[in-house]
């Protein structure tokens, strides 16, 4: 009987256990998404602000000399509250440096 009651006990606590750590599991797999996602979204970002810099320099001959002017003539939209947008010009033949980061 008293085995019986051990094993009863045992599986009562073991169930619990197992469903903790499975929400654990799945609260990890959500939060890597996550970041996965924002990282490639900021990724994106970056990657349309060289693009419309390099088509402004296509028709225009030269690089834009201010992110203002690259997101008012190319239609690029940054999300402020999100992003810092670090826009460096270097001459107008060469491609800006462009780095975006979370806030």
């Amino acid at each position: 009987m008293k085995n019986n009651s051990i094993q009863k006990s045992f599986s009562i606590v073991k169930i619990p256990l197992i469903i903790c750590i499975a929400a654990i599991l799945f609260f990890i797999a959500v939060t890597n998404i996550s970041n996965a996602q924002k990282n490639e979204m900021r990724q994106n970002l970056e990657d349309a602000l060289r693009q419309s810099a390099t088509a402004c320099y296509a028709v225009e001959g030269k690089y834009p000399q201010s992110l203002d002017y690259l997101t008012k003539n190319y239609g690029v939209q940054i999300d402020d509250d999100r992003y810092n947008v670090f826009y460096e010009v270097i001459a107008e033949n060469l491609m800006p440096n462009i780095t975006v980061t979370e806030k």
